[in-house]
């Protein structure tokens, strides 16, 4: 069996969290760079980490890492790599790319050369001219930081924040995996009621029903490794099958998706129960000067609007000064808000216990968080 040189991808801001996921799985040699996660792993390790990480973008391969200033040295130290001990003669292996900070700055030119040193490469491999890329797809990305190339192979396919399940989106909506960081960060457990006023499509919610049920989140979707000949259907059906001995319906949830809008709620149920979590969740229409509850303790984990078009700004910071009275009707609970408006604090009318910075796609947001008092132990 196989060791491979994995990268496990991530939104900048949550590397740690994801580094914590893949030591969580069992994996010991992890290192944290900028944007990625990287970790040693064999054929069952593609399984599992797709299957299983929350957090991550994407899981990949790395085939070589190498200095070129050059198109020369591009071209012939890509050429040199071991493409064939990963790229069947009938696989299909487009090539992506990107360069930040670069000699090398085209990015359709390195594409180029990439695909062209590649080809080459399966040349003297196959001794065949001519491949018609009609089988498993390999996808192929050679990014360039810093004149370093690193070239690697996607295994994930569709983006790991696509659970599957989300069928019906809002016009802002929050990605899986980053609602999935949030909730970690929250230091979220199972007992612990949570509440996310500004719901939406429900993601906050459903992927918090996933973590208290132990769901992996990739369970019902497929990835590009499947069609791999390197990792057999074996492991991946027993994989899958691990996942749901491991999943836990017994245990007690509290969770509730609360959005003034009764269509917007509508479509988050019929998300919630396209993942197997529609009894976890209760979904109810309400404004945020409403909240309350009976529970003793609990978290406010949500994603609030932002004011991004023009004219918007007055009223959404009426909402934030409105979510900040909210604290005296629950003032030992915990609260976790994800917004980008850099004055929320004043609005909100509390300095947050810790402020993280992150990014919600290309927006740069930040995530305030207001520690409540622990509750009693046991």
């Amino acid at each position: 069996m196989a060791t491979w040189d994995l990268i496990a991808t991530a939104t900048f801001g949550l590397e740690a969290i994801l580094a914590q996921e893949i030591k969580d799985l069992g994996y010991q040699d992890v290192q944290v760079e900028n944007g990625k996660v990287n970790f040693k792993g064999d054929e069952r390790a593609i399984c599992q980490s797709n299957l299983w990480l929350r957090t991550a973008d994407r899981i990949r391969i790395k085939v070589g890492e190498f200095k070129a200033t050059t198109f020369e040295e591009l071209f012939e130290q890509t050429r040199d790599l071991p493409w064939a001990e990963i790229i069947p003669r009938e696989a299909e292996f487009p090539v992506e790319g990107k360069s930040v900070k670069s000699t090398l700055f085209s990015v359709s030119d390195c594409q180029a050369i990439v695909k062209k040193a590649l080809v080459e490469s399966l040349k003297k491999k196959y001794k065949q001219e001519w491949f018609p890329e009609r089988g498993p797809l390999y996808r192929v990305e050679v990014s360039l930081l810093k004149d370093v190339v690193t070239l690697t192979i996607d295994t994930s396919g569709a983006g790991l924040h696509k659970r599957g399940y989300r069928e019906h989106t809002g016009s802002s909506p929050l990605r899986e995996n980053l609602a999935a960081a949030m909730i970690r960060l929250a230091r979220w457990d199972a007992p612990i009621p949570l509440v996310d006023p500004f719901c939406g499509s429900g993601t906050i919610p459903i992927e918090a029903a996933l973590m208290g049920r132990n769901i992996a989140p990739g369970l019902n979707r497929s990835f590009a490794a499947e069609r791999w000949p390197q990792v057999p259907s074996s492991y991946w059906e027993k994989a899958r099958k691990e996942a749901r001995e491991l999943m836990d319906l017994e245990q007690p949830l509290y969770i509730q998706g609360l959005d003034v809008d009764e269509r917007v709620l509508k479509g988050a149920r019929k998300n919630a129960a396209s993942a197997g979590v529609e009894e976890d969740i209760h979904f109810q229409k309400s404004a945020v000067a409403e909240i309350s509850s009976r529970k003793k303790y609990g978290k406010i984990i949500c994603n609030p609007p932002y004011a991004e078009r023009q004219g918007e700004m007055p009223e959404v910071e009426k909402l934030y000064h409105q979510m900040g009275k909210v604290i005296k009707n629950l003032d030992t609970w915990s609260f976790y808000i994800l917004t980008s408006h850099t004055g929320f604090e004043r609005l909100f009318g509390r300095k947050a216990s810790k402020k993280r910075k992150l990014y919600n796609g290309n927006i740069r947001v930040y995530y305030y968080q207001y520690y409540g008092p622990a509750p009693p132990r046991k």
